[in-house]
């Protein structure tokens, strides 16, 4: 049934629209900086520019970054920002009329992005504007939103490459203050790189360190069955890695990933698919790349149960409650199993509504705490903190519970995931018959009473592994252990009442 709804959303998707609605401005919105203003007049459609007069004075200029310079940005999609200069070349006013980003829809509040975009007024074109970090010769510095990194770097540079097209149309058609005409040639000199390759060349520290992250990872994973065996340098590797995740990918490099992405990608792929929108955020994009050869290799769990950062913040809050001895919980089987379900039903229904309005899926996402948890640092409304720090609290008594029963993009990633093409997790024959150790430890009940692993729920903790290789634990090792002790002992006792042998002549 699951198959036959994906299939319709996904026809759905590609017989919808495929071009967003036109974004335009208007008088009112221009009087906004210009309050003497009162009508408007298009220069033409090579940059699409519009006059600002009142009655034949002409005050200056408004324009749409996305119709000149068009940056998909996080969402895939421009930032739609109306700009206004004087005819000095001055920015009187910047207005965000229309964008998708997850973290402007919900999540950076409207002060934040108020306080921001405010930077820009008084700005000239033909000055360099860079957001954050060291100061540059030449370059003026505005303060960035925590968060929101990625997104204000394409809202600054479709600005102010914007800008340097108008100002070089209108220095050659002969309409800027003449103070203006030589600086802003010199600042159109030429054509600019991707802003992903500017990201990712300032990012290079945080490239190489989730590198040689996920590099540990292929190791731990390649070399699971020798490490099952030393279960006490695994644990150890694992609670590591699990801290990595959490401060690392989490919260210093907030490479936490969505069913935003998901549903962005799938919206991309019967659109303008454009590399550069997901080249734009280098952890993510790497982070992604690894999933999704770890998905085909080893499921859906490599992410779940290690690199997810919720997750493993999850897993820590589970090991805080059992060090202070509090009870844990477990659903009876029948009903755990049911339970499974709601995941799958709010990831159909983000995906539907993403059918419908991406701004409208991205508000509903919340149902991941992620963005308050991991983007923003529990840095948030008191509404969205609560939920956050109740799922936690829910995995307190429940491992990972939220993980298990209610998060959209593990569902997401169990349908890739059957793809998949190895089997690394050994079982055996008594796993089951009669034999339950595995299933009664197993962190998030991925184990059927019959033995089977169930591969789209495992989060693939290794823990069974331990289990398989322990001949102190694993019932079929031990019978074995014991028959070869009473071996031993039999052929020392026959050894012990054999005559000792004639010496040689």
């Amino acid at each position: 049934m699951i198959k036959q709804i994906v299939v319709a959303c996904l026809l759905l998707l590609v017989v919808g629209p495929l071009s967003a609605d036109s974004v335009e401005f208007d008088l009112s919105q221009v009087r906004e900086f210009f309050p003497v203003a009162d009508r408007l007049e298009e220069v033409g459609e090579k940059p699409p520019v519009t006059r600002i007069y009142r009655g034949n004075v002409l005050l200056g200029y408004a324009f749409v970054t996305s119709y000149i310079v068009s940056i998909p940005a996080y969402s895939g999609e421009p930032i739609h920002t109306l700009v206004t200069i004087d005819t000095a070349g001055t920015i009187t006013g910047v207005r965000i009329l229309a964008h998708e980003e997850p973290i402007l829809v919900v999540g950076i509040t409207d002060d934040d992005l108020q306080q921001f975009i405010d930077q820009y007024v008084g700005k000239r074109i033909g000055e360099t504007l860079k957001i954050g970090g060291r100061p540059r010769q030449g370059a003026t510095v505005l303060d960035g939103i925590s968060g929101a990194t990625i997104t204000v770097m394409v809202l600054n540079a479709g600005i102010t490459r914007s800008l340097e097209e108008v100002g070089k149309s209108l220095t050659l058609s002969d309409e800027l203050a003449p103070a203006d005409k030589t600086g802003t040639a010199g600042a159109t000199s030429g054509a600019h790189a991707p802003i992903w390759v500017q990201v990712w060349q300032e990012r290079i520290f945080q490239i190489v360190v989730l590198a040689l992250g996920l590099l540990v990872l292929l190791f731990i994973l390649i070399m699971q069955d020798w490490l099952a065996r030393h279960p006490r340098l695994l644990q150890r590797l694992r609670t590591g890695f699990l801290m990595y995740t959490v401060l690392f990918i989490g919260w210093y490099s907030l490479a936490q990933l969505s069913i935003v992405n998901v549903l962005t990608f799938l919206r991309s792929l019967f659109r303008e698919f454009s590399w550069e929108s997901f080249l734009i955020d280098p952890a993510m994009f790497i982070l992604w790349s690894f999933v999704a050869v770890t998905i085909v290799l080893w499921g859906r769990g490599v992410y779940c149960g290690w690199l997810c950062p919720y997750g493993a913040l999850q897993e820590f809050v589970f090991r805080l409650g059992r060090y202070l001895k509090v009870p844990s919980f477990e659903f009876p089987e029948i009903v755990h199993e049911r339970l499974w379900a709601i995941k799958y039903i709010i990831l159909l229904g983000l995906f539907g509504l993403s059918l419908h309005s991406m701004s409208l899926a991205e508000t509903y996402a919340e149902v991941e705490p992620f963005k308050t948890a991991i983007t923003l640092r529990f840095q948030r409304e008191w509404g969205f903190v609560f939920y956050a720090l109740l799922m936690l609290l829910a995995s307190l008594f429940i491992r990972k519970f939220f993980c298990r029963y209610v998060c959209p993009l593990g569902a997401a990633l169990t349908f890739p995931a059957r793809f998949r093409i190895f089997d690394w997790l050994r079982r055996r024959k008594e796993c089951g018959h009669p034999c339950q150790i595995c299933r009664n430890e197993c962190e998030v009940g991925s184990i059927r009473g019959t033995g089977e692993i169930i591969e789209t729920e495992c989060h693939y903790c290794l823990a069974c592994q331990i289990t398989y290789w322990n001949t102190q634990k694993c019932p079929p090792l031990i019978d074995k252990r014991r028959r070869q002790e009473r071996h031993r002992r039999s052929e020392g006792g026959v050894a012990a009442k054999a005559p000792p042998s004639d010496p040689p002549t």
